[in-house]
């Protein structure tokens, strides 16, 4: 067994980072305390750094309990870097506030939780990882301290809490009829296991997994959280923990279960249509624009879904779903980055904004097209590897029902984009650090989706 603390030294990174903000918090006066940003800023390009490297090396597992693997990698990358950002995001609104320090604190702990979800072969570290995903979001969803924000954290905190006990339920379950919870010793004890107890435990445990996706049926929390949150919270907590859950939903559908146990593909794919479906209908009618990104998460999420449905039929399963939810997290950070810049949650109000601030408005309509899959962004070549493994993985349903919301998600997104072109009706003043991390994502965005279609046609 390999028990080397060098090779999870990025979570080390991180853990380090949030453990040296959370005592300089505590000695710093207000005004300083912009100096745990830095701190935690530090840490995660160290643990950046440091992922990076390790992407050199074979693969292996640690403590048997922890795969460092393609999966890992592109989870550690996507959550550091949309971290990085969200920390640019945060760090102007919380600037001198009380619990300033706190707050940096509770986005890389959360963070971190999300790392080792996404790297998880045992389903107790898979618990725990996703504990601490959960805890800190729930504090920093009612950072605010208003009646929205206090409403949302509670929704958050209670649906949280009752499916985790779920999730808990089905690893429990498993544990029982597989007679392990390391994934190894559960793909070889279920596959004689009783098809009614796995599917049973499968269940249970897509509770909690579906929840921090924000996917159907526990995506209830998502619009509120999105709306009442601050917006560098709403910006998070929509964006960074779903990495982590669709990489443990592929690494458990393909390394756990036994080729199409409990129902997997189907049961997965019936939940990725409800979700993709039921989020786009949401949105149509949506004139807030966080609650109209919300629920274009949630759609975001059926989709992604796809691909996770295809885990043990099609090994293009595994590329589809790294690729496109890196996409989809520098796509999400931008345009919430847009509407933090703004300071306007009102749809109407964005009327003349590609006018009124021409860098900003191009900002939104690169991550707004980006969410349609339109080309060159990075989304339209995950979307194009999602709709592969369903036709490779013999669900062409699956992908008819995909292309169909794809196209009729059209129609609420150009709701958003038209009135950009017009005149201002008012002025803008838009925030410098959240518009440079609009742009940024942005670009990000072109860059990875020229890059990524300019290799899949060489």
């Amino acid at each position: 067994m390999n028990e080397n603390p060098a090779d999870v030294a990025p979570e080390l990174c991180v853990l380090v980072a949030a453990v040296l903000g959370l005592v300089n918090g505590l000695f710093l006066p207000r005004s300083r305390q912009w100096r745990v940003a830095v701190i935690c800023a530090a840490g995660l390009v160290a643990a950046l750094v440091v992922a990076a490297v390790d992407t050199t090396r074979p693969d292996l597992v640690v403590f048997d309990a922890f795969f460092v693997d393609p999966i890992t990698h592109v989870t550690r990358i996507a959550v550091l870097g949309s971290t990085l950002l969200v920390l640019g995001l945060a760090a102007g609104p919380v600037r001198d506030h009380p619990r300033e320090s706190e707050h940096y604190v509770l986005i890389l702990l959360s963070a971190l939780g999300t790392m080792v979800l996404g790297a998880s072969s045992d389903l107790l570290v898979v618990v725990a990882a996703y504990l601490l995903a959960s805890i800190p979001a729930y504090a920093l969803a009612g950072f605010g301290k208003d009646a929205l924000g206090t409403e949302a954290a509670l929704k958050y905190y209670l649906m949280g809490a009752f499916l985790g006990v779920v999730m808990l339920a089905g690893v429990t379950l498993l544990y029982g009829v597989g007679r392990g919870t390391a994934y190894g010793t559960l793909r070889a004890g279920l596959a004689d296991a009783p098809s009614a107890a796995v599917s049973a435990g499968v269940v249970a445990l897509l509770a909690g997994l579906l929840f921090k996706a924000g996917a159907v049926p526990g995506h209830f929390w998502v619009p509120d959280v999105a709306e009442g949150a601050p917006p560098a919270v709403a910006a998070f907590v929509t964006t960074v923990p779903k990495i982590g859950a669709f990489a443990a939903l592929l690494r458990f559908g393909s390394e756990a279960l036994p080729r199409d146990a409990g129902g997997w593909p189907t049961l997965v794919a019936v939940i990725a249509a409800a979700t993709m479906t039921l989020g786009n209908l949401a949105a149509f009618g949506q004139g807030n624009v966080r609650r109209l990104l919300a629920y274009s998460t949630v759609s975001q999420a059926g989709y992604l879904l796809v691909p996770v449905a295809m885990a043990s039929r099609t090994d293009l399963a595994q590329t589809a779903l790294l690729f496109y939810v890196a996409a989809y997290a520098v796509t999400n950070l931008g345009a919430f980055a847009v509407v933090l810049a703004v300071g306007r949650d009102d749809l109407a109000s964005y009327t003349g904004l590609l006018r009124a601030s021409p860098p900003l408005g191009l900002a939104l309509v690169v991550c707004l097209l980006g969410f349609v899959g339109t080309p060159p962004t990075a989304v339209f070549v995950g979307k194009v590897l999602m709709f592969g493994a369903a036709i490779d993985g013999h669900y062409v349903w699956l992908a008819v029902v995909a292309a169909v919301n794809t196209v009729a998600s059209v129609f609420y997104y150009l709701r958003w984009i038209v009135p950009l072109f017009r005149r201002p009706e008012g002025e803008f003043a838009p925030a410098r650090g959240a518009s440079a991390v609009a742009v940024v994502a942005a670009l990000f965005s072109l860059v990875l989706g020229i890059g990524a279609g300019v290799a899949l046609t060489a």
